[in-house]
């Protein structure tokens, strides 16, 4: 008997996010297994044992642990193939591997809630909105740029992606976090009304994740 799939997220994390729609768009069932960084689980040392960086997602695959996102999607890519995440058109993989990498390398980690801590407490919490304005900025223009030839219904075609999978979380993240502009980047706002369509990436929106707080006691 295959045991399920357990994956340790939070519902505001957009790297969790990512692996939800990977998840949702290949069908797989999974246990989902809740890390409230608001209160530090993530330091925890049973969690940092499974992830020693301490960061969410962590995917449990029977023996196998893995603990970025980047591998669980490739990861689950590999292993069921249903739903390709990536195109078969080695340009087209490759521009999907450069939006991938210019999320979560240019934009996700420095918008990350220890950085945005960090910048609250030394700084001001004034500066925290100026920082993601500006690295955000950076970011979707980089990406208007490099899609405006490849875009279809979707970032690189007609088919959702593995770009889209990146792009999905940050842009919708960051329109509904900090009510950021999006009227500078017409592609990035058009695709993101197309991803609010597609039921995987509906199921796996913050709002709908067994750890997004009631409104009692919404954090």
């Amino acid at each position: 008997m295959t045991s399920k799939l357990q994956l340790y997220s939070f519902f505001m994390s957009s790297c969790s996010f990512r692996v939800r729609i990977a998840l949702n768009l290949k069908g797989l069932d999974y246990e989902y297994k809740a890390i409230n960084l608001f209160k530090n689980e993530q330091s925890h040392p049973e969690y940092l044992k499974m992830n020693p960086i301490g960061y969410v997602p962590a995917l449990v695959d029977g023996d196998i642990v893995l603990a970025d996102s980047f591998a669980i999607i490739l990861y689950l890519e590999e292993k069921h193939p249903q739903h390709p995440l990536l195109p078969r058109d080695l340009a087209k993989k490759a521009i999907n591997y450069q939006v991938a990498n210019i999320v979560a390398s240019s934009i996700q980690p420095l918008l990350a809630l220890p950085v945005m801590n960090y910048i609250g407490e030394n700084v001001g919490e004034d500066a925290k909105i100026q920082w993601v304005y500006k690295h955000a900025a950076k970011g979707f223009a980089a990406l208007e740029i490099l899609l405006k030839d490849h875009a279809g219904k979707y970032a690189t075609g007609d088919e959702i992606y593995l770009a889209d999978l990146f792009l999905a979380p940050q842009i919708i993240s960051l329109k509904e976090r900090f009510n950021f502009d999006m009227s500078d980047y017409p592609l990035l706002s058009r695709l993101c009304e197309a991803y609010k369509q597609v039921p995987a990436i509906q199921k796996a929106l913050p709002e709908n994740q067994p750890d997004f707080p009631s409104t009692e006691g919404k954090i």
